[in-house]
């Protein structure tokens, strides 16, 4: 039987963003405070992911066999190191985070049947690298609290009741909510980035915190006021207005991942193209309607 297994690591390093063909004045403007001599550090949380069949003993693997090897490969190197000279690697391709999560893999592939690496930078930024030549996931985390109602316009407030429950309560009710998007790209060989992250983030904060926080969904953004604000109504709203900038920063959105409470979240995998998005948000708002 296949399964997949997970193996934890973590190390301390510090980077710098700095390209030496640039001058110091492009250098900020490509890499912001990221650029500042002598680099600064992060707490890196490191996931490896082997894929493989049940042994006799009940295993993929010996996760001794799978500790040794990560740590003499990766984190014994890694730790406590400044990453831009350990590894010859990051000389020719900055050490952001998707692109250690990449080197890391290489580093790995021809010990262990690897088949994803995922590291955290710190608990609001994370790569993923599934082996796709130079092809990584970049998520960011970040939150926004908003009161919604669950009604829909045409129900009564006795349907409303018997199909949200309380959550149709005239006044509504408030979250705070957790949000994770999830970009997809190719690696710049050079800034090892798949999008500027800055950009990424700008984005982010512009489209869905500053208009969503601190309102009432149902009220104050115009497409609720038809449209029942239900996490994976909100969650397939938010899809829909970063796909066009993120794909104009050169990076594609992946995944929008909305944690309503520790109990309820939902993703929406962005995969079809525009004119499909807007059809499944119709398809979402008839079957609100039945």
């Amino acid at each position: 039987m296949q399964c997949i297994v997970n193996r934890r690591a973590q190390f301390s390093a510090s980077h710098r963003y700095w390209l030496p063909e640039l001058s110091e004045a492009e250098n900020i403007d490509k890499f912001g405070a990221c650029s500042r001599f002598p680099g600064h550090g992060h707490n890196y949380v490191l996931f490896v992911s082997l894929a493989g069949e049940l042994d006799k003993y009940g295993m993929v693997l010996n996760l001794s066999d799978v500790k040794h090897v990560i740590k003499q490969e990766v984190t014994s190197q890694l730790d406590f190191s400044y990453l831009n000279d350990v590894w010859t690697e990051f000389q020719q391709t900055l050490p952001t985070t998707e692109n250690i999560a990449r080197v890391i893999w290489q580093r790995l592939a021809p010990h262990l049947p690897v088949v994803r690496v995922q590291l955290f930078e710190n608990p609001e930024l994370w790569a993923d690298y599934m082996g796709n030549s130079m092809e990584a996931y970049l998520t960011i985390s970040t939150h926004f609290s908003a009161a919604h109602r669950l009604a829909h316009p045409n129900l009564s407030d006795q349907e409303n009741a018997e199909i949200y429950g309380k959550c149709a309560r005239t006044h509504g009710h408030g979250h705070n909510y957790h949000l994770e998007v999830t970009v997809k790209g190719e690696i710049d060989p050079r800034t090892g980035m798949i999008v500027d992250l800055g950009a990424l983030n700008q984005a982010i904060e512009d489209y869905v915190v500053e208009p969503f926080d601190h309102t009432f969904l149902n009220k104050d953004i115009a497409y609720f006021g038809e449209v029942v604000p239900t996490a994976e109504n909100i969650a397939l709203y938010i899809s829909n207005l970063l796909r066009s900038p993120i794909q104009e920063l050169g990076a594609k959105l992946y995944k929008v991942k909305l944690i309503e409470s520790p109990n309820n979240s939902c993703e929406i995998y962005c995969t079809e193209s525009e004119s499909n998005s807007a059809s499944a948000v119709e398809n979402q708002r008839v079957l609100m309607r039945v």
